[in-house]
């Protein structure tokens, strides 16, 4: 959730963060009226109350036509403070539900607009010439023995698939090298569960405007994640978290699931756009003030990785209505897809402030020992849509493919992939 500081003291940010999503900002104004109406309950309360308390000792000293009269007064009162608290309560309840499905304030330097009105940082790499026709990943995975699409769907449906052979062998590299890296830059590697409550899905924002994207057991109450970035938030939840050491990194091994809701005939084809991949993910716990500088170091971690698959790629800096519910911006790194002749998303990182952490009660200690509200980020080190950007990129005229050096010891060495049909 937003501050209700920033609310009250700088309300006209909310409202621009509110035009910057496309979002309505006469929620603004709505959530200042609830917000006065149970303040003014609370204080009205208070008041009778401490009427209460003081008529009770004037009731002890009373005696006669005067204690009656103080008695009588008594019941007003109690009825009287039974109104202000059931006020109070109705208020607080209306304000806590409209409060949870605002989104996080956008940082001021994110563009405005939707999907398409990003701004490119920056381009690394030049897109290969091919001096043959390339085939795409799914041809590739094909003559490689890597892909079982039909398989997949046969199993579990449409947009599943069994990775097999060296496909299968290709992902537990890519992932064994994201992991290598987190080690080794001070993350604590996690394998994190899958399945998480409500209350740690909805902390993470996932449950608002984004819900249709998440799988529910209704039978179990349960979700499945479509990021262990849910798994590492809750992590922490309800704890006072000690930062003088500087930020908490975790990594974060999973499957995800998404329903992909809404993307019928989009990317239909291959391992794009599916309902289930597996990912290592970056998770940060940090104080606020530290929060912008350790998302620039989420994103340099994320290009050292895409420099190890020695692809073209570019950093575009997301606009405020194609962020999710949590982040207030978010950087993602696009490769170069040579038969789509377009970048296409490999990581993403968000900077998320205090609004995952103020639902999920993260604290930690500020320098006077008084609980503060930490800061949580997320950033993906690698996916199975990596395959994707890797094979396309690096193939030979033969359909064999040569792998990024970097990534050749968690291949057994292998410098080249060859077709076995």
């Amino acid at each position: 959730m937003i501050d209700p500081r920033t609310l009250r003291e700088d309300p006209d940010a909310v409202r621009a963060s509110q035009r910057t999503r496309g979002e309505d900002e006469g929620v603004v104004d709505k959530l200042l009226d609830l917000d006065a109406r149970r303040r003014s309950a609370i204080a009205s309360a208070d008041n009778l109350r401490a009427e209460q308390k003081q008529l009770g000792k004037q009731i002890g000293k009373a005696s006669g036509e005067e204690r009656d009269a103080l008695l009588s007064r008594g019941k007003e009162l109690a009825a009287q403070v039974k109104s202000a608290e059931a006020e109070q309560a109705q208020a607080s309840e209306e304000f806590e539900e409209l409060h949870r499905l605002v989104p996080n304030i956008v940082h001021p330097d994110a563009p405005a607009g939707g999907e398409d009105d990003y701004v490119v940082l920056k381009h690394v790499g030049t897109p290969r010439e091919f001096d043959f026709e390339p085939r795409d990943h799914v041809e590739l995975c094909d003559g490689l023995g890597a892909l079982d699409m039909e398989r997949g769907a046969k199993v579990s449906g449409s947009r599943f698939y069994f990775l097999t052979g060296v496909g299968a062998q290709l992902q537990l590299a890519l992932l064994n090298m994201a992991a290598a890296q987190a080690a080794e830059t001070g993350f604590t590697l996690m394998v994190t569960p899958v399945l998480v409550r409500p209350e740690i899905m909805a902390g993470t924002g996932f449950l608002g405007a984004h819900s249709s994207e998440v799988y529910r057991l209704r039978d179990d109450d349960l979700y499945l994640v479509g990021t262990s970035e849910v798994s590492l938030a809750g992590y922490h939840a309800d704890e006072i978290l000690d930062l003088s050491a500087g930020p908490k990194r975790y990594a974060g091994w999973s499957s995800c699931f998404r329903r992909e809701a809404g993307s019928y005939g989009k990317d239909t084809r291959g391992i794009i756009r599916v309902h289930q991949f597996d990912k290592v993910e970056m998770f940060t716990y940090c104080r606020p003030e530290d929060a912008e500088a350790e998302h620039a170091r989420l994103l340099e971690w994320e290009e050292r990785m895409l420099a190890k698959i020695e692809v073209p790629y570019r950093v575009i800096d997301t606009a405020g209505g194609d962020l999710g519910t949590s982040a207030a911006r978010k950087f993602d790194c696009e490769a170069w897809v040579p038969t789509q002749q377009a970048y296409r998303e490999l990581t993403s990182t968000s900077n998320c402030t205090t609004f995952q952490a103020r639902r999920l009660s993260v604290r930690y200690r500020d320098e006077n020992g008084r609980p503060q509200v930490a800061a949580t980020l997320n950033g993906t080190l690698a996916t199975t849509r990596w395959i994707v950007a890797i094979l396309e990129n690096h193939q030979l005229a033969d359909g064999s493919v040569r792998v990024p050096e970097a990534l050749r010891p968690y291949l057994g060495g292998r410098e080249v992939l060859a077709p076995v049909r």
